[in-house]
């Protein structure tokens, strides 16, 4: 007689609601660990070589997925910008979204890329990926000083932040005309904001860290004086609904916003 066995629940994902960041950074590397900046760096050296097409979260793909709704943005403020686009992508890992898109931006278009980041992935991004167009940098500050952004990216990062609202409320001085959320994570219900603790799948690379579901409404209380001109799901399968704690509890999501 055979004896059912339940399928064991996926270790992987995002779990727990915590009240401190500092209870979390004692299980977490974060994004500083040295093994995920290498992989990073060398799936997208692959990318930039042509020996690749694509790449997500240091994962190499064998055909890319066009983020339409964030290709649809930039589009948007090249045309209002006269054929130029100046981007600043904060957090932007070591250019990812910049060759994700790259090859859709049309030639007569000026394009500026600059990615701000930690000061690990800014050194190996001007080392390995800086030229003409993309370049690194360690603050806004810095970046702005040496371009003027007319759009800011903020591409799956504002949840990994320590204090996401400071931040929100500080990036007002800059007076960003365009912003571009995409891959935020938002937590289902009327509930505030849900501290997790997000496992990531040893395949990508072995990590634990912090990772924050908003409040939509609150979160977007932050852009008061700009227009929602889009909003959208996620580009990345499984992002529509995400599940922690084993239940399906928030969702990644993205906004085009312009200033009014």
């Amino acid at each position: 007689m055979a004896f059912f066995k339940p399928k064991k629940k996926n270790p992987y994902g995002w779990f727990g609601d915590y009240k401190k960041w500092e209870t979390l950074t004692a299980l977490s590397g974060g994004y500083e660990a040295e093994a995920i900046l290498d992989k990073t760096k060398n799936a997208l050296l692959k990318v930039k070589n042509g020996q690749a097409v694509y790449e997500r979260d240091s994962v190499l793909f064998d055909k890319k997925i066009y983020p339409y709704s964030v290709i649809s943005a930039l589009l948007y403020t090249a045309v209002e910008c006269g054929n130029n686009l100046n981007v600043l992508d904060f957090g932007g890992s070591l250019g990812s979204t910049y060759y994700q898109v790259r090859d859709v931006i049309p030639p007569g278009v000026q394009l500026h890329w600059s990615v701000v980041e930690q000061e690990n992935y800014v050194r190996c991004g001007q080392q390995f990926f800086e030229d003409n167009t993309l370049k690194f940098h360690f603050t806004i500050e810095e970046s702005m000083g040496a371009q003027k952004a007319d759009l800011l990216l903020l591409s799956s990062v504002v949840q990994y932040l320590e204090k996401p609202h400071d931040f929100l409320e500080e990036i007002k001085q800059y007076n960003f005309k365009y912003i571009l959320i995409d891959r935020t994570a938002f937590v289902k219900g009327d509930r505030t904001d849900r501290l997790t603790l997000q496992v990531v799948p040893p395949e990508i690379y072995e990590a634990h860290y912090p990772a924050w579901f908003f409040n939509e409404k609150r979160f977007l209380e932050h852009f008061e004086g700009y227009e929602i001109k889009m909003e959208f799901e996620s580009f990345v399968a499984g992002e529509q609904e995400m599940e922690i704690d084993h239940v399906k509890a928030g969702y990644d999501k993205g906004f085009f916003l312009i200033k009014n």
